[in-house]
């Protein structure tokens, strides 16, 4: 028997009153949660890099400066060359990260996560074709380590953008 099309083209009906009073709610408590942690966060003091900022500085300049040494040296990959074009923007994208987060710039570490996020993301796909041991083992400590820093630079960024007390505010 035909479905009812009838049933299947009908707008989304709007939440119940008890369901919406349930769901704002829900919402008011998230925004508590939200500010509480806002609160807690203490802006780093001048001249401050906690170890996960350093050491994502480390990663980036030492990985920019590694691609373009082996570009340099001629090192061929899968059986030939790499695109040097493409080597030198990661590379200069990924010494400007390390620039930027040594001088502790928000936009900087930010970056570096986006790159840091999609590298993971490569990592675990790639899972799917290791044809060895090593493959697999490489994969497994780049998502490892990675999101072991990524997850360590979202407080960093907190802190990076946590506002600092004027002469008016409380000091917490």
């Amino acid at each position: 028997m035909p479905e009812d099309l009838s049933r299947k083209a009908r707008p989304a009906q709007e939440p119940a009153a008890g369901e919406a009073s349930a769901l704002q709610r829900g919402y008011a408590r998230s925004r508590e949660r939200d500010e509480a942690a806002r609160a807690r966060l203490v802006p780093l003091a001048p001249g401050e890099r906690p170890a996960p900022l350093v050491s994502a500085t480390l990663v980036a300049a030492g990985l920019g400066v590694l691609n373009l040494v082996l570009l340099a040296a001629g090192t061929d990959i899968q059986g030939g060359r790499p695109d040097a074009s493409g080597v030198i923007v990661l590379s200069v994208l990924l010494l400007a990260a390390a620039a930027g987060m040594w001088l502790r710039r928000a936009w900087a570490v930010l970056a570096f996560e986006a790159l840091l996020g999609v590298t993971i993301a490569f990592a675990a796909l790639s899972l799917l074709v290791a044809s060895n041991l090593a493959a697999v083992a490489l994969c497994l400590v780049i998502i490892g380590l990675g999101g072991w820093l990524f997850w360590k630079l979202v407080r960093v960024l907190g802190r990076l953008q946590a506002p600092t007390p004027g002469p008016h505010d409380e000091v917490r």
